[in-house]
């Protein structure tokens, strides 16, 4: 682990000297890989470094204890020996997290695609809300929200959303959502006051470039058509919606939330490439069964994930067996606690598995 540190430390100087080179910031390209790769080693190096000023400070504690007579000396140099001591152990399991292999998607913006599953509508007011939830939740991170597609029923609900989120390392925090959400409440329409439980689905794929993913013309047709359902006054006049149908896989996309025909044709593309992307994505995860011990949960789209309970007012996230009361925050975008756990969960499952193989 040391060597891989020090290693690290050698490249991120190499980094800093480059970019105190007078020409580099006209290469716009290399200036902003150059600060990108700055930024991923910084929190390590920082670490790092104060790793091994805390052991210098415990040998230097020592040398000094030898030759100390004054007791009360002593002391205090006891208690600097007993910090340094705690902060290496902390640092050490710091730098063993910083150093796990870092998932290449970790640093994309997000498609996310709810859909109401068992529950009819009462399923679709659910994923209006968990919707809702992101949305606020998204504002929260200063995430930039853009709505895709969306099929909504009279009544408040959805029968499917898809939105794009933009920010700093989104898929790294959004990949937990990935899965099955249970919602246990009494509907407004169940004269009988029993208890109903619903389901929706959520997929958080990374964005793909093209790059990412290549599609051949003759995969695809293209359809433009009307508009349908409520909308402005070019709504329903113009030939502003376009479908597309992606003949090896079956993949039907549908976009008509722009008035604009080629911006509904690039989010279209957008979310086909997530969904093209995310299928390879899924089969490479099949593929190796082994990931899936490193992960919270199986990482299956039908695992059911979390449990909304409205009478008790309790969250229950059923990977890491987190139940939180505050049920009304959560619901609000208040999501940061369940992440953040599902993140620890997750980096000691895999320090667990490195120091296995070690």
């Amino acid at each position: 682990m040391f060597d891989k540190l020090d290693d690290l430390v050698m490249r991120y100087e190499d980094i800093m000297q480059e970019l105190s080179e007078p020409g580099v910031s006209g290469d716009q390209k290399r200036f902003t890989s150059l600060m990108k790769e700055q930024s991923d080693i910084t929190p390590i190096v920082d670490a790092y470094k104060a790793y091994k000023k805390n052991r210098q400070d415990i040998d230097d504690s020592l040398a000094m204890l030898e030759n100390e007579k004054d007791e009360e000396m002593r002391e205090m140099l006891k208690d600097e020996l007993t910090n340094a001591k705690k902060n290496v152990e902390e640092l050490e399991e710091r730098l063993k997290v910083l150093l796990l292999p870092k998932d290449p998607n970790d640093d994309k913006n997000v498609i996310v695609e709810i859909r109401a599953g068992a529950g009819g509508d009462e399923a679709a007011l659910f994923a209006a809300e968990i919707y809702r939830m992101y949305v606020h939740y998204a504002e929260s991170r200063r995430w930039k929200v853009e709505t895709l597609e969306a099929d909504e029923i009279g009544i408040g609900g959805m029968k499917s959303v898809t939105f794009m989120l933009s920010g700093s390392s989104v898929y790294s925090i959004m990949k937990y959502e990935s899965g099955v959400h249970r919602v246990q409440r009494v509907p407004e329409t169940e004269s009988g006051g029993r208890i109903h439980t619903s389901t929706i689905s959520v997929a958080v794929m990374p964005e793909a470039e093209d790059v990412d993913v290549h599609i051949d013309e003759k995969d695809i047709r293209i359809d433009v058509m009307r508009a349908s359902g409520n909308g402005g006054q070019c709504v329903n006049t113009t030939d502003s919606a376009v479908r597309l149908t992606h003949y090896p896989t079956g993949i039907v996309i549908y976009s008509q939330t722009e008035k604009s025909q080629i911006q509904n044709k690039e989010k279209a593309f957008a979310l086909l490439r997530a969904k093209l992307f995310d299928l390879e994505q899924q089969k490479a995860h099949d593929a190796e069964a082994e990931l899936r011990k490193s992960q919270i949960g199986t990482g299956d789209r039908s695992e059911k994930i979390r449990t909304y309970n409205f009478p008790q007012g309790r969250v229950t996230d059923h990977r890491i067996n987190l139940t939180l009361y505050k049920l009304d925050k959560i619901m609000d975008g208040d999501i940061q606690e369940i992440i953040d756990a599902c993140i620890a969960a997750d980096q000691a499952a895999k320090l667990t598995k490195m120091n296995e193989s070690a």
